[in-house]
């Protein structure tokens, strides 16, 4: 057989085998989202409103890349503050993953709900690690189907959630912790959680 023929062999039967399903397969797997709140910030300059990681916050970012080194990560959210930008960036460059960015504005309910909805939309049956902030990560996880969470306190760092969330059936969550360990906080905190909501978000 001439090899034009045999070319156009192989074309038919390329167009005839069944396409790869790899959006399905995944689907078929349970979502896994892991969340942190941002490192530690600089506090030198108290007007700035959108500072860099501190010292320690460095560490920390480190700390997150060593933390999950060995699991699978398909993608990583961030919003547009340095501080989850850099938290995210040792992993991000360790896994070769650019991170997509979502907006925190005033309103953590609506920041929330479009990391939710970009989960849904574009990661379902992967594993998905979401840098965000002390009020919407309890919400995330509420958004998803996990249990209801107070906003992490001032100097909550340290904690790393775990949610599993199966094609059908509830999701579970698993709490544990990265890093240095969290200094006191000034306010009466429960494993790192304000007893009540507070006004201010962070």
């Amino acid at each position: 057989m001439r090899p034009s023929r045999l070319l156009a062999f192989a074309a038919v039967l390329a167009l005839a085998a069944p396409p790869a399903l790899p959006a399905a397969a995944q689907a078929l797997r349970p979502t896994t989202v892991i969340l942190v709140r941002h490192a530690e910030k600089a506090t030198a300059n108290p007007l700035d409103r959108n500072p860099p990681l501190s010292p320690e916050g460095r560490r920390r970012a480190r700390a997150l890349a060593a933390a999950l080194r060995g699991r699978r990560v398909n993608a990583i959210l961030v919003t547009q503050f340095k501080r989850t930008r850099e938290t995210a960036a040792p992993l991000a460059a360790s896994r070769g993953i650019a991170p997509q960015e979502t907006r925190m504005g005033r309103d953590s309910d609506e920041a929330a709900a479009e990391v939710v909805s970009l989960i849904r939309a574009r990661h379902l049956g992967q594993t998905v690690v979401v840098v965000g902030h002390s009020t919407t990560v309890p919400k995330i996880i509420a958004l998803l189907g996990g249990p209801r969470l107070r906003p992490l306190c001032e100097n909550a760092y340290s904690h790393l959630y775990t949610l599993v969330i199966p094609r059908s059936g509830t999701a579970s969550l698993a709490h544990t912790h990265f890093g240095a360990a969290d200094p006191p906080d000034t306010r009466e905190c429960v494993d790192g959680h304000f007893p009540s909501v507070p006004a201010r978000q962070r």
